[in-house]
């Protein structure tokens, strides 16, 4: 997430040069992790909105398989939007009528719901649960807000907390970056809304007529982590890469054409440059909602933006595409392994090397780490930024200048490939690296960028 994104940078860019790349075919298969689950989720997802897209009610369900050798008695599901409201007698994500398990009292702030399954699911066994599911979309310009008669519904369906070697990962929510961590999921979403009413949303949208005044809109996503919508009454502008990817920016009524224009420009620029330098782009097209009002740069979700007017904060939020959306992390223990890596893409798709940046690093304390989780930096606040965008992806520019090149670009590739719909973790990036190292030892790099795992 970009929420201090603008700060992060060293240099403010406001223009971007649209590249035109070849694109590189994905790879065949995912790499699969049994010790985490549960995985191989489905999601079917039908909601039906009030006349001004700030409320839904409706039904989920969710089909999934225990991919670990150890029985699965139990899953989480995770409601994170819940933050946003007064636990428990005021929560803006609310579910009910559970079926295929037995639900307890919410947790951790109310956004966990552990339920326990009827017997322990064995490896490789599925199982289903569903519930119904109320959405009240609070008042602000927020991931999940509403900026008058506009709507932006990020992180409010619920999805399913990971259960690892380290046991379940229910990290609180945190607004000073992300909490999320989920696994390669398919979603298949179907939003009915008042006809005025714009749903741009992640994955691919077939629009049916409704009732009257309505249109139904079903949005099919595969191999992605989490779903966002949002809801008002938008202006479209749409474009195709040279890459062949379309992205369609929708914008409010305060943001001008040509603004809409330019942002469409960097859009397609940056899918195909991030593209050429990862592996291609999986989801055909990408939605970019823009609203000046958001108290952040942007917010990443699977082929979903939302952004200010910013050429930066835009090409940081697609290069989220692949860290954090293709390449998987734990992004509250490891914050470093999406956003230092987006930073880091961000500053080669506008030509900056980062020369001497690292020069520039000041630690605050001898705990001070770039591999240090959300819990330290909601501890230091004014701290993250500057450490995670800024000193991270220094490190990784000097990691450049350390390997080389064109053998950086490489280790990049090659990382994102073996890690494509998998979880990146700070020992495999490491591992990685070295390895791309040959007989060179990083071992003092890792020391001096305090790069710890």
């Amino acid at each position: 997430m970009t929420i201090r994104l603008l700060t992060a940078f060293t240099a403010a860019v406001t223009t971007a040069t649209a590249v035109a790349v070849g694109v590189i075919a994905s790879p065949a298969h995912a790499a699969v992790d049994t010790t985490r689950t549960p995985g191989l989720a489905d999601y079917t997802v039908t909601l039906t909105s009030n006349s001004t897209g700030a409320s839904w009610t409706g039904h989920e369900t969710v089909t999934f398989t225990n991919t670990s050798p150890t029985a699965l008695p139990e899953v989480y599901l995770r409601l994170w939007d819940n933050y946003h409201g007064t636990c428990p007698s005021n929560t803006p994500i609310t579910v009910t009528n559970v079926t295929g398990g037995t639900p307890a009292a919410l947790s951790v702030n109310c956004t966990a719901l552990k339920i326990t399954l009827p017997t322990p699911l064995a490896q490789n066994a599925s199982a289903t649960i569903g519930f119904d599911l109320g959405i009240v979309v609070p008042a602000g310009a927020d991931r999940f807000g509403r900026d008058g008669a506009y709507n932006f519904i990020g992180n409010a369906l619920p999805v399913l907390a990971v259960r690892d070697g380290a046991g379940w990962h229910l990290s609180p929510y945190t607004n000073n970056g992300e909490s999320f961590y989920s696994l390669i999921s398919d979603f298949d979403v179907t939003l009915d809304h008042p006809t005025s009413l714009s749903v741009p949303a992640t994955g691919t949208a077939t629009d049916t007529p409704g009732a009257t005044g309505r249109t139904v809109t079903r949005s099919v996503a595969t191999n992605v982590r989490d779903f966002a919508w949002a809801a008002g009454p938008f202006t479209k502008t749409t474009g195709v890469s040279p890459g062949g990817y379309r992205v369609n920016v929708y914008r409010t009524s305060a943001i001008s054409a040509s603004s809409a224009s330019s942002m469409l420009s960097t859009a397609m620029g940056a899918l195909d440059a991030h593209s050429s330098r990862f592996g291609a782009y999986p989801y055909g097209e990408a939605d970019v909602v823009l609203d000046n009002n958001f108290w952040f740069g942007g917010m990443e979700y699977p082929g979903f933006v939302l952004d200010v007017v910013s050429s930066t904060a835009l090409a940081h939020e697609l290069a989220h595409q692949w860290f954090y959306g293709i390449v998987g992390d734990d992004e509250y223990t490891t914050p470093w392994l999406d956003e230092a890596f987006t930073d880091y893409a961000t500053d080669l798709y506008f030509n900056k090397t980062g020369t001497n940046c690292w020069n520039s690093v000041t630690w605050q304390s001898s705990s001070e780490r770039l591999t240090s989780s959300m819990a330290y930096w909601d501890a230091h606040s004014s701290r993250y930024s500057t450490v995670i965008y800024g000193y991270g992806k220094c490190a990784l520019h000097d990691l450049r200048r350390t390997l080389g090149t064109t053998t950086m670009s490489n280790l990049m590739f090659n990382y994102a490939q073996s890690h494509w719909y998998g979880v990146s973790t700070v020992p495999d990036f490491k591992a990685a690296a070295q390895s791309a190292a040959g007989a060179t030892s990083l071992t003092s790099f890792w020391t001096t960028h305090r790069i710890d795992g």
